[in-house]
């Protein structure tokens, strides 16, 4: 059984806190399936992943190619399957089941605390998936570090 961590942005972008999630994933041996809700979004964040020098290099693709079975990182709008992902990272507010909390090594949520929609849906995502019994932890970067500051 995985668990489904929650990352509330409040000071940095995802895309500068996305590639620390997606690194450390990397080192944990676990395949990332990045979903998000829309494919003009996933393209901005591709290019971003793919010029950004300070992360070093994170292999990734978008869904629909003709490798996606071989990408460690896999960004779409679909489900895990794909690439055989380990590990799922819900972005825009992308829809996670608690099958898949249960059944993945780990589910991130991560979401921008500065929108108020983003936070709503943060909400609602976390009281679905532990109301159906799936271990969740909520992280906050509201003092410019990671705090843990709830858990179930």
């Amino acid at each position: 059984m995985g668990a489904a961590y929650f990352y509330h942005l409040t000071r940095r972008p995802i895309e500068a806190t996305l590639p620390q999630l997606l690194a450390k994933s990397l080192e944990a041996g676990w395949r990332v399936y990045i979903r998000g809700t829309s494919p003009d979004s996933l393209e901005t964040l591709d290019e971003k992943l793919w010029h950004d020098a300070a992360s070093g290099f994170l292999p990734h693709g978008i869904e629909g190619g003709a490798h996606d079975a071989d990408q460690p990182i896999l960004l779409g709008t679909k489900d895990t399957s794909a690439n055989g992902a380990t590990c799922l990272v819900s972005i825009d507010g992308a829809v996670v089941s608690a099958d898949e909390v249960n059944t993945l090594a780990r589910v991130c949520v991560i979401f921008d605390g500065n929108n108020d929609t983003a936070l709503n849906q943060a909400r609602s995502q976390w009281k679905a998936l532990t109301d159906a019994g799936c271990p969740a932890q909520y992280w906050s970067e509201e003092n410019g570090n990671w705090q843990k500051k709830a858990e179930r």
